[in-house]
């Protein structure tokens, strides 16, 4: 790699850190390339990406950025995992790491928040964006339901009562 490709490098790194919400620090244990391929569809599936980069140049990149801090887990055979929901990379990581121990989760960062591979574990068991907005959705249409379905009950009951009456004289 020549000095422009490295610095190509760096720049779309210093992009990509400006942009995320979440950098999972993960380090790989002899990973073959159908797993490190498997773990990259699922990240793309979730809206992450999964690069392996070099550590030098990964330690330019974020510099200056909210990820500053996670510059010392930056040694040996280090990938990362980023994504703009602060859950997604994070989430895949996790549970790609449960089935595979050649994948070990060392740290990262969410902002200026730096955390441990337990934080990035406790991270991960959170809910994801589009959970969330689905629970918010579904909460704000249960009133609207409830309403439509309290107003439509006391017409059904005087139904039902008429009709039992109708019943009662027919017979």
């Amino acid at each position: 790699m020549d000095r422009s490709q490295k610095a190509e490098s760096v720049a779309q790194l210093n992009a990509t850190f400006n942009e995320v919400g979440v950098v999972v620090v993960t380090r790989n244990l002899g990973l073959s390339v159908a797993q490190s391929t498997d773990l990259r569809v699922k990240m793309r599936e979730a809206g992450a990406t999964y690069k392996v980069a070099k550590n030098r140049l990964a330690r330019l990149a974020i510099a200056n950025t909210d990820y500053d801090g996670i510059g010392d887990m930056l040694t040996g055979p280090t990938a990362l995992a980023t994504s703009v929901d602060p859950v997604a990379a994070a989430k895949v990581a996790v549970e790609f790491a449960k089935t595979n121990d050649k994948l070990e989760i060392v740290g990262g960062s969410m902002g200026t928040q730096v955390l441990n591979a337990e934080g990035i574990k406790a991270l991960a068991s959170m809910p994801s964006l589009d959970e969330l907005r689905g629970t918010l959705v579904g909460l704000l249409n249960a009133p609207a339901t409830k309403i439509a379905q309290l107003s439509t009950a006391p017409a059904a009951k005087l139904a039902r009562v008429f009709g039992a009456y109708g019943a009662k004289e027919a017979a």
